[in-house]
């Protein structure tokens, strides 16, 4: 890894940038995707799964059949890890259910909040190098617990047409209900649009590569809500003398396989502990089996040397990881600080993938120091907020004065004249 020691402040912003690429030309290969997708409907997805997955499929819609056969090809081990995953996701998110109040604001003017689903969600799920059928569940289980009317999830097959059958498994333990053989930016233009096959739904989630990021972020700008903006996977470890540079050379290691463009960063307080990571790191390295991918991620990624924990805690602010682990003795004390990240795991023991698979938590965070304005999916994500008020004759009398003042401030005499007319009926 790249060593950094004692960086001036001055230094932090060039030190904490984010690998950069030119999208421009991504955009406009995109844009031609969505707008065959739009067009064409089915017959547009699946050429561009024969293009682009290899595959020819007489139907995009996953059977009951491929699910059966599914089950019968996961092993019950992992059912049952699955099973005490979704368990887990649901007993969390299930606690962070609103509950609005009826406010009198003023005599006889009551205001209130009510927190109603989103009818259609729709859920982008990776199946290439690594199909992530955690993901399903991180994304479905709140989905069903707010109540979500449909749950669309698009998902791509491989060469043989069939979908991973720990997705299937995943996508009936959450309460998924229609799954299809969809992937990439066509799978994104076909929850936008709607196709024959595919209903279009208000609100797409989920990760991807950067054409399917790509294409989010341009069919947010007309047709549909989506999760958040997304980079590449990121971590940033803070360590002090007390850390085992075992653990933390396999939490760097565990994001940097995600891919060639993540970023890892270990901010510590201890030259010596710097050094044995760095050498941790290395022999881990040799044994993964998606060495080539971590070895390209690393490249990016820094290992930085700081004065105390007070310097470390400002730079990891300024950072805004999407995970932040706190490897370091007084983590309660530093925890309650924190005011930028996605997902903080505290203490030796609380490693990323704990929250990335079953400790209840969501895994899909923002990345790219979105995390100093966006939170990671949680409940909220799939509801929307109505707001309700209620006068009666007496709130007219206690407000009624002020809006028409305001309202013929703002030179706007028919919202004036709404409450004038009411004023004069008392």
């Amino acid at each position: 890894m790249n060593i950094i020691q004692y960086p001036q402040k001055a230094e932090w912003k060039a030190l904490l940038e984010r690998p950069h690429r030119d999208a421009s030309e991504l955009r406009a290969t995109v844009q031609t995707v969505l707008d065959q997708v739009q067009q064409y409907g089915d017959s547009a997805v699946k050429a561009f799964e024969e293009k682009f997955d290899k595959v020819r499929l007489e139907s995009l819609a996953v059977s009951e059949a491929e699910i059966a056969e599914a089950e019968s090809l996961v092993s019950s081990d992992l059912k049952n890890a699955l099973k005490l995953a979704h368990a887990n996701i649901e007993k969390f998110h299930a606690s962070q259910k609103f509950v609005g109040e009826k406010v009198e604001t003023a005599p006889g003017v009551v205001c209130w909040q009510k927190s109603v689903p989103i009818e259609k969600v729709g859920l982008y799920i990776p199946g290439g190098t690594a199909p992530l059928f955690s993901t399903v569940l991180m994304l479905a289980t709140p989905a069903k617990i707010a109540g979500c009317r449909e749950i669309v999830l698009c998902t791509p097959p491989n060469r043989e047409g069939k979908v991973n059958p720990a997705i299937l498994v995943a996508a009936k333990v959450a309460g998924v209900s229609r799954i299809f053989k969809a992937g990439g930016v066509q799978a994104i233009g076909a929850m936008a649009y709607g196709t024959e096959s595919v209903p279009k739904v208000s609100k797409i989630f989920g990760p991807g590569n950067q054409f399917v990021m790509a294409a989010k972020q341009q069919v947010s700008l007309h047709e549909v809500a989506i999760d958040m903006p997304a980079g590449p996977s990121e971590v940033a470890v803070v360590a002090d003398d007390t850390a085992n540079p075992v653990f933390v050379a396999a939490d760097l290691l565990s994001q940097a396989e995600h891919g060639a463009d993540s970023q890892v960063i270990l901010i510590t307080t201890s030259e010596a502990m710097a050094a044995k990571v760095n050498v941790e790191v290395d022999c881990q390295l040799a044994l993964l089996p998606r060495k080539e991918m971590a070895e390209k991620s690393l490249q990016y990624s820094k290992l930085i040397i700081v004065r105390d924990m007070e310097e470390a805690l400002e730079m990891t602010n300024e950072y805004a990881p999407e995970h932040l682990i706190l490897a370091i003795e007084d983590y309660q004390s530093f925890a309650d600080r924190v005011v930028n990240a996605g997902s903080v795991f505290l203490g030796h023991y609380s490693c990323e993938s704990a929250g990335d698979y079953a400790s209840g938590t969501n895994h899909t965070l923002p990345t790219s120091g979105y995390a100093k304005a966006y939170s990671g999916v949680n409940l909220d994500s799939f509801c929307r907020k109505i707001t309700f008020q209620e006068l009666t004759t007496e709130g007219i009398r206690s407000i009624g004065h002020a809006v028409e003042l305001m309202a013929a401030a703002e030179q706007l005499d028919a919202h004036k004249n709404a409450m004038t007319v009411r004023l004069q009926t008392l």
